[in-house]
């Protein structure tokens, strides 16, 4: 039993489950990177990751803004994250490559706005503390009493994807069919990236705006090599996002105990880390599968047609040399 509390001490570092910050860093985290794996989920299906890492970078401008005139860094990403979202769609981009473009150019009006914000940010102040939240963020230093607006927003995300579910499957499918099929496609795409802005926007905040991609389109690749089924690559995608997280929650705090330095490590880095091994154990076990599955065909398409020289056996020529 000693063994046994000695490692739980190890994992466990003193002041973990009564420490406040690391309580509002575990809900608040929990609720981002759920609404980000769901909403993500229809990113990768869809096709519009470069469109949820573009709106992180639009974020940037928001942030960066709000620093500037005192305001809540949340309230700048999202407001400028929606903008970003409804600038996108003015330019009536259905084709992947038209979407591309039109993401191309927001992003890039954006990113011109977001250095002159960061510009006068550094000049004005003698300290970095603001860019270096905006661009990496800090689940550590969110106020308890921002709980209640995470989660409303988080809410707001997940019931627009909720009530889109099937138009939002078939547009991405095919927006021909879904158009042909009375699907309102122009009006889902826009809601779809209201919610992608408001996902994208809750993640800059926890881990940045420069990071918020990987928790956004992560879990949903990893659970999409795991089943091509869209309800169970939701579900996979939000324990695969919340544990990650979560761990990477713990890590983080246990870090600053750890020699020599004992100043601790970002907990994006370690979210993004996670994130990334089990990517590649998602893609290993997606290509092993394959190849099960291949073998399986190949032995059933032989136990079909017999194997090799079986019709020289049982043909006329092998009646006659019997």
């Amino acid at each position: 039993m000693t063994g046994v509390s000695a490692i739980l001490n190890g994992i466990f570092e003193p002041g973990l489950f009564t420490s406040e910050p690391v309580r509002v860093a575990v809900v608040v985290g929990g609720v981002v990177s759920l609404v980000s794996a769901v909403v993500g989920v229809f990113t990768v299906i869809r096709g519009q990751s470069f469109a949820g890492h573009s709106l992180g970078d639009l974020g940037t401008t928001g942030g960066s803004g709000a620093f500037l005139v005192g305001a809540n860094p949340l309230w700048g990403f999202v407001a400028f994250a929606l903008v970003g979202a409804g600038a996108m769609e003015l330019f009536e981009a259905r084709r992947p490559r038209q979407r591309d473009m039109a993401t191309g150019i927001v992003l890039g009006a954006g990113l011109g706005i977001a250095a002159l914000f960061l510009y006068l940010g550094t000049t004005r102040s003698n300290t970095t503390g603001a860019t270096i939240t905006i661009l990496f963020g800090s689940m550590f230093v969110i106020r308890a009493s921002m709980i209640p607006v995470f989660v409303l927003l988080s809410l707001s995300a997940l019931a627009v994807v909720a009530l889109l579910y099937r138009p939002l499957l078939l547009s991405a499918v095919s927006p021909d069919i879904a158009h042909a099929r009375g699907v309102p496609v122009r009006t889902v795409g826009i809601l779809y990236l209201l919610a992608l802005a408001v996902a994208v926007s809750l993640s800059c905040v926890t881990i940045g705006a420069v990071l918020s991609t990987a928790v956004l389109i992560g879990p949903a690749a990893a659970a999409l090599r795991l089943t091509k089924r869209p309800g169970l690559a939701i579900t996979w995608a939000a324990l695969i996002a919340v544990a990650v997280t979560w761990l990477g929650i713990l890590l983080a705090y246990d870090s600053y105990y750890w020699p020599p330095a004992r100043r601790g490590w970002p907990v994006s880095f370690f979210v993004v880390a996670l994130v990334f091994v089990v990517y590649l154990l998602a893609d290993l076990a997606s290509r092993r599968k394959a190849r099960r599955q291949s073998a399986h065909a190949v032995a059933r398409r032989e136990d079909r047609v017999g194997l090799p020289g079986d019709s020289d056996r049982t043909g006329p020529a092998g009646l006659g040399a019997r």
